[in-house]
């Protein structure tokens, strides 16, 4: 029987016959957790994409924030956009290392802020380069351009929302975080922070919707998600530790046709680092 590929995501032959047209645009999305032991920055300036763009996930953030990758203001993330010559009426496509880790942020900020054509290339830049297809450590060359930005504020949870939601069920959580630091059996990689989860949360870690680098099939999406305790017929919010692989699970959502749904972008470094708020711990 046939499997359903996600709307979002583009093949390598898709993409490497269409290098060099008019109208794409490419950004390498990849950020890493210090356990990776990887550099994002270091990797695209080593070997990257012919055309492609580097978007720094920590440095594309609101710079008054004390929380890590806090969406931007829409003029800033625009003025971003324009600096690396993304244009929102382009094609675009990102892509990180594994295929399906940071790169779902970046296509979740890019259609929040009014690009419409947005993907995800199947199995990141690994499977490009170990299937031996064209990489350049050459400059790649920005043509000046506008990113006209179209901000849709409703795609975004804020802690007060999150409060409202814990008190009131109005909404699902879906976490992206392992399964360890969900059930707070595994500590959280920033220092200090309380592990556990938000009351009433539902575990959907992130790793568990791809494969070998490749987003699940639609069908087996829907399954993951639903096995995981998510009524697919009513709002979900996603969250995860910083708001970088909750977008994974939005992606998910999306894939399979579920419009109602929002990103919590403190997620839990916010929560979770707060002394006022309750957590959770174990499976409950």
């Amino acid at each position: 029987m046939s499997r359903t590929t996600s709307p979002f995501v583009v093949s390598a032959d898709w993409l490497q016959e269409r290098l060099g047209k008019p109208g794409l645009s490419i950004v390498d999305g990849s950020w890493y957790l210090p356990a990776h032991g990887r550099d994002a920055r270091a990797e695209y300036e080593a070997a990257h994409i012919s055309g492609a763009v580097f978007f720094d996930q920590d440095k594309v953030v609101a710079p008054e924030s004390p929380l890590p990758h806090t969406l931007p203001a829409p003029r800033l993330f625009a003025q971003f956009m324009s600096s690396m010559g993304v244009d929102e009426k382009d094609i675009i496509v990102v892509y990180d290392g594994p295929g399906f880790f940071s790169a779902p942020r970046l296509w979740w900020m890019l259609r929040l802020m009014g690009a419409r054509e947005v993907y995800i290339l199947d199995g990141g830049i690994d499977r490009w380069r170990a299937e031996g297809r064209p990489v350049t450590a050459e400059p790649t060359r920005i043509a000046p351009c506008y990113f006209d930005v179209d901000y849709d504020s409703t795609r975004v949870a804020s802690f007060e929302d999150m409060q409202h939601i814990v008190a009131e069920g109005t909404a699902q959580i879906a976490d992206a975080r392992p399964a360890g630091r969900f059930s707070g059996t595994e500590p959280e990689p920033r220092p200090g922070m309380r592990g556990g989860h938000m009351p009433g949360a539902k575990n959907v870690p992130a790793s568990s919707l791809s494969q070998d680098g490749s987003l699940l099939p639609v069908e087996d999406l829907r399954a993951v998600l639903e096995k995981a305790g998510l009524d697919l017929s009513r709002p979900v919010v996603t969250s995860c530790g910083s708001g970088v692989t909750a977008a994974v699970i939005s992606l998910a959502l999306a894939s399979v046709g579920h419009a109602d749904n929002r990103l919590y972008d403190g997620s839990w470094s916010e929560w979770g680092g707060r002394a006022d708020t309750r957590v959770v711990t174990g499976d409950d």
